[in-house]
C-alpha cells in the first residue's frame, strides 16, 4: 500500500518549485489500473495550463525515477502518472480552501454521522480556527471540524462557474460556425453546394 503523505511530501516542493501549490495527491484505480493523481495550482490564477501539467508531470517523474534507480520507489508497482488542475469542481482537500470558496455551495462527506446525516450540500459560509460553516438550507447552518470531512468538492453552480472563468479567451473567436445551407457528406467531410 502506497503512503500517500510520504508521496505528497515529497511531490510538493517539486510542485512549489514550479511555482504551484499542491492539491491534491491520490492512488486511483486499484489494483487493475493504479494511477498516481496529482492536482496541482497556480496560487495567483487557481489554474493550471497544459504546459503546467507537462512541467509538473516531467519533474515529478524524474524525481521518482531518481528515487527508484536509487532503490527507495515510494510505489513499489507499475501505474500511471497523471497531473492535471483540479478543475471547476475541484476537490477541497485544504482548510484554506474552505475559506478561499466560501460563499459557493459545496458537497460535504464526513468520517462519521453527525446529527444523522453523513452528506451535506451546502454553501460554505466561513471558516473558524479549524470549523467550517455550512448553511444547508432548509436544515440551518450547521458547524463541522475540518477532521470530520472524509472528502469535500465543490457544486458546480453557475456562480461557481462565473467565478471560475478562463484567464484568456483568446482564440476563441477564431472558430466560425459552417452555414446553414452547407451539407456535408459524413463519408468524405466535403462540402457539398
Amino acid at each position: 500500500m502506497v503512503d500517500i503523505a510520504a508521496l505528497s511530501a515529497l511531490i510538493e516542493p517539486e510542485a512549489k518549485a514550479l511555482g504551484f501549490e499542491l492539491v491534491r495527491v491520490k492512488m486511483t484505480g486499484g489494483k487493475s489500473d493504479p494511477t498516481l493523481q496529482i492536482m496541482a495550482e497556480r496560487p495567483d490564477t487557481r489554474q493550471l495550463m497544459l504546459d503546467d501539467c507537462s512541467a509538473l508531470s516531467h519533474r515529478v517523474s524524474d524525481m521518482l525515477d531518481a528515487l527508484e534507480a536509487e532503490g527507495r520507489d515510494p510505489i513499489e508497482e507499475a501505474y500511471r502518472l497523471e497531473v492535471s488542475s483540479p478543475g471547476i469542481d475541484r476537490p477541497l482537500t485544504r482548510l484554506s480552501d474552505f475559506s478561499d470558496w466560501a460563499g459557493h455551495e459545496a458537497r460535504i462527506r464526513l468520517v462519521e454521522p453527525i446529527e444523522g446525516r453523513k452528506q451535506l450540500t451546502g454553501e460554505i459560509v466561513g471558516v473558524e480556527g479549524d470549523r467550517i460553516t455550512i448553511d444547508l438550507g432548509k436544515h440551518g447552518r450547521t458547524v463541522i471540524g475540518f477532521a470530520d470531512i472524509d472528502n469535500a468538492k465543490l457544486t458546480m453552480t453557475d456562480k461557481l462557474i462565473a467565478a471560475t472563468a478562463p484567464l484568456s479567451s483568446e482564440g476563441a473567436d477564431e472558430f466560425e460556425d459552417a452555414p446553414d445551407d452547407i451539407d456535408v457528406d459524413p463519408a468524405t467531410a466535403e462540402d457539398k453546394h
